[in-house]
């Protein structure tokens, strides 16, 4: 996942603009103190993480959106007639104090929070909408954006300059710069309710994912390894389970005992549904509400049209057709896959009926005896550090000529994070990769990419990258070993960081992973491909104990088993998908008491309420939708895996895994940012429109 946390592009509420101006006169004892205040001396500008604390996040912001303001403003008071260099390279320009701050704010309130972060967060929240609208809602500086969007044929600019002008009329008309006055002045009251809607959800789910770990006996743990129990283990002598943000938790392949079983997914599916301050249905009911009338007031007829209209689909009716052509044949093989379970059930001595609950256990099984393999047999052979250093890395350095060097001597947020500088193959340097891999209290669930510098020509600045997972951290003294399904994880979020790394783009704007969702998934879901290319995959699947590379029968064995339980995969996944459109083309006159009943009928509208396979993500911990930035944009994981196997059945017809075929993609895919249209440069690469066969082949939903 890749994730952006919302531009904190210009102004605060007027009250917080006079606390501001009234400590200008002070300014300078605070702002020696203040970390953020100047741009950091380390390498690559990156934070000092050894010197920032709670306390200088939120000066920091006050004063960023301040000195952008100022920065606006002259921007709009010049007398002079606007250009591209004085109007919207000066725009470019503007709030860089703002985005060094807020990029270290979005990832320590992601990765590493605490209360008093939370605080700032809550108290924030409607101000950075403020802020923000007071930047796309600025009239003036609209008027001067509007003059040289109608005069663009005659401004001579060049390619990339063109479609930063496209791209902030755009964006403007569509933030509601065309509204009158009184409907601007809603409008900054609904997002400022959003924005605090947004925060209260985030909160709300990490606390109930926090309080909803399950503490289990030894005994309820039966079929857990010997590693992973001694990693649950707590000081009383229980065990205590962490929940991760999906349906499904990971140790339900494993666990042998029924009643375990279904207190651990009890636990998950009703984390968030407690009646208690940590739920978060109330929540979801105004947020829902809230976005419609936003769109009905910028003249849609719901959040879904207005929020695709920006996206590569465009319309809901364009996803739809997507789930159309997904939906028959995902749910006909899950419900066959739920039969042959069954039929294991029914042969059990006691036996019952498949839950949910069961279902990744007995899967398990299913695929043992079909391919005689066991996800213990394999995790030996994945332990986190290998994976990332000859398997990841490894990847990069055959497709793309980058070199890797471990830095121990930048500062970082928490003890488990890792450094790398990253080279080209000329030597020249990329930039900075943080990884941060193992899951805690303080951090939120799922995984992650972000930047905390961007790329940026105009600002000379290069990439400083961080990718965030929730591994399970082993105890003292113990390996690091992952499933496969973190393994795809590890290469998948350096996917987005390889997009990141690769920009080349002259205006912050249009840098790196800054582009549509529906595309910023397709570079991250392509960099899965690798991890299962034979000659990646033999150089890190190594025996943390014996240095033994895995055997080639057993790696033949997870290779063919890889196709196992496709049906469910795709089905929690379109399940998801389909709960984000239908709250998202909610109209601004809909109705909605029960978020859970609301939730049943969407499922049963689109012939996805299967009792055994549950959506990957509940609308009660749907964190992407309701905090993350994927309102009604859940859908651009298929979109963008529809192009990332287009794309990687193009690598396959011209040689594969080769120097000369990885340059052709970072030259004309990868390293582009948003500097084109990219539904046209996605056929300027590819010669064609992207074909969703090779998706369907891939995913056994045709022959």
């Amino acid at each position: 996942m890749f994730n952006k946390k919302a531009l904190l592009s210009v102004l605060v509420s007027s009250s917080l603009l006079t606390l501001s101006c009234d400590k200008k006169g002070a300014q300078s004892d605070w702002n020696d103190a203040n970390p953020f205040f100047a741009p950091s001396t380390l390498a690559y500008q990156t934070a000092d993480f050894s010197k920032i604390k709670n306390g200088d996040f939120k000066p920091a912001l006050l004063e960023g959106m301040r000195q952008q303001l100022e920065e606006i403003e002259k921007i709009t008071s010049n007398k002079e007639a606007a250009t591209f260099e004085n109007t919207l390279v000066e725009l470019e320009k503007s709030g860089q104090l703002l985005t060094r701050v807020s990029n270290v704010f979005g990832l320590l309130t992601g990765a590493d929070t605490n209360a008093e972060l939370q605080k700032v967060e809550e108290e924030l929240s409607k101000d950075f909408a403020a802020h923000s609208d007071a930047i796309y809602l600025n009239d003036l500086l609209f008027q001067r954006i509007k003059a040289l969007y109608g005069q663009r044929e005659n401004l001579k600019l060049d390619a990339e300059s063109t479609r930063l002008l496209d791209h902030y009329y755009d964006a403007f008309v569509l933030a509601g710069a065309d509204l009158s006055q009184e409907n601007k002045e809603r409008l900054k009251v609904i997002n400022g309710e959003i924005a605090a809607l947004n925060t209260q959800f985030s909160n709300q789910l990490l606390a109930a994912t926090k309080a909803g770990g399950v503490s289990f006996t030894k005994d309820e743990l039966e079929g857990l390894d010997e590693n992973t129990l001694s990693s649950y283990l707590q000081k009383d002598g229980s065990y205590l389970i962490s929940l991760i943000n999906t349906t499904q938790q990971p140790d339900l392949i494993s666990m042998s005992q029924k009643d375990a079983r279904a207190k651990l997914f009890k636990a998950s599916w009703s984390r968030a549904e407690k009646g208690d301050a940590n739920d978060t249905r109330a929540a979801i009911l105004e947020l829902v509400k809230k976005r419609a009338e936003k769109a009905q007031l910028l003249g849609y007829q719901n959040y879904a049209q207005w929020s695709l209209k920006d996206q590569m689909a465009q319309t809901p009716e364009a996803v739809n057709s997507l789930l159309d052509q997904l939906i028959p044949a995902s749910t006909a093989i899950a419900k066959a896959e739920a039969q042959d379970i069954q039929n294991l059930l029914n042969a059990e001595p006691a036996p019952f009926e498949l839950t949910a609950a069961d279902w990744d256990f007995y899967a398990e099984k299913i695929r043992k005896a079909k391919y005689n393999i066991d996800e213990n047999e394999t995790k030996p052979y994945f332990e986190v550090n290998t994976v990332l250093e000859k398997g990841v890395f490894y990847m990069a350095e055959q497709l793309y000529g980058i070199t890797f060097k471990k830095r121990t001597d930048l500062p970082v947020w928490n003890e488990d994070v890792q450094v790398y500088e990253l080279f080209n193959e000329d030597k020249t340097s990329i930039g900075l990769f943080y990884g941060d891999f193992y899951k805690r209290d303080s951090k939120r669930g799922g995984a992650w990419m972000s930047n905390i510098v961007g790329q940026s020509k105009l600002l000379n600045t290069k990439p400083v990258i961080y990718n965030v997972s929730n591994f399970t951290k082993p105890a003292a003294g113990q390996p690091a070993l992952i499933s496969f399904d973190d393994v795809t994880t590890l290469f998948h979020e350096f996917g987005h960081a390889l997009h990141g790394f690769f920009a080349d783009q002259t205006y912050p704007t249009l840098s790196g992973t800054n582009v549509s969702r529906d595309f910023v998934e397709f570079p991250s879901q392509f960099h899965e491909h690798f991890a299962v290319v034979p000659a990646v995959l033999k150089n890190y699947a190594i025996h943390y104990k014996t240095g033994e590379v895995m055997p080639e029968a057993l790696l033949q064995k997870m290779l063919n088993a890889m196709s196992f339980n496709k049906g469910y995969a795709m089905t929690e996944m379109l399940a998801a998908t389909s709960l984000d459109l239908a709250w998202h083309t909610l109209g601004v006159d809909a109705t909605v008491a029960d978020v859970d009943q609301f939730e049943q009928r969407a499922l049963a509208t689109k012939g996805l309420d299967l009792a055994q396979v549950p959506p990957r993500y509940r609308s009660s911990y749907f964190s992407h939708i309701f905090a993350g930035g994927y309102a009604a944009g859940y859908y651009a994981y298929l979109w963008a895996e529809m192009l990332d196997h287009d794309a990687y059945s193009w690598l396959e017809e011209n040689g594969g895994m080769t120097r000369q075929n990885g340059q052709r993609l970072r030259d004309q895919v990868f390293s582009r940012g948003n500097s084109e249209e990219l539904t046209k440069l996605y056929k300027n690469f590819r010669g064609q429109e992207p074909s969703i066969n090779p998706m369907l082949k891939a995913r056994g939903l045709v022959e």
